[in-house]
């Protein structure tokens, strides 16, 4: 991957990272300061002042923290903020990844990482809330309000995420074409990792349990290929 299309951000953000450990967010701090990108660190989660997170472009939260987990701060914090948040994990089981994803988080990163995996992830996300949107999309009886990042299905809106609309938001856009866990992974968060199969397939089996509550199974297995939007 070039050193230009890690950098190609849209614009410098405003970056929190909490983690329990100093060299963690010393890490965090020297590689995305290095980008440009302010960067404010916390140690302890409960010293956390959610007046302020509306300042913030990106999260970054660990999971195993004393006191509180990231899962359980993620779930408080997302009502308050509609940015990224990307957790810092070295769960990377099945269960974790379901219910880390399902409080609300975008994305995750595996410890250890590297200085290139942190800045291409992390931009990544960047680049993807600086796209431009039209108004609507519909198929059917499921509508897309896309300035609104909501979906309704029967004029209900459906509880989905950030990563999860998003993720609905790219196939249903390509209705009809199957992409791979891999391929969905670059097309909606912009960059190819190891983590991308997990991601997508946890995203898209929470996106199916919410959908089918509403009557609704728009995105199908193609066995051996990947997903597309069918409705």
């Amino acid at each position: 991957m070039s050193d230009e299309r890690v950098r190609g951000v849209a614009a410098l953000a405003n970056i929190l990272a909490v983690d329990d450990e100093p060299d963690i967010l010393r890490m965090i701090q020297k590689i995305l300061r290095g980008d440009g990108h302010q960067v404010e660190v916390i140690s302890d989660p409960l010293a956390l002042d959610t007046m302020k997170l509306e300042l913030f472009d990106l999260i970054l939260l660990d999971v195993m923290m004393p006191r509180t987990d990231g899962f359980a701060l993620c779930g408080q914090i997302r009502g308050r903020v509609d940015c990224p948040i990307v957790f810092l994990t070295a769960k990377a089981d099945e269960n974790s990844l379901v219910y880390g994803l399902g409080a609300g988080a975008d994305d995750y990163i595996c410890k250890p990482f590297g200085a290139m995996e942190l800045r291409a992830r992390i931009n990544a996300h960047l680049r993807r809330e600086h796209r431009e949107h039209f108004v609507r999309l519909s198929f059917g009886n499921v509508e897309f309000h896309l300035s609104a990042k909501k979906l309704l299905a029967g004029q209900e809106e459906v509880p989905l995420t950030k990563g999860e609309y998003q993720i609905c938001e790219f196939l249903a856009r390509n209705r009809g074409q199957v992409f791979s866990r891999e391929q969905i992974y670059e097309k909606v968060f912009g960059y190819e990792g190891g983590s991308s199969d997990n991601t997508i397939a946890t995203h898209i089996k929470n996106i199916r349990m919410k959908l089918e509550q509403f009557g609704c199974s728009p995105i199908k297995t193609v066995w051996g290929i990947g997903y597309k939007w069918e409705g």
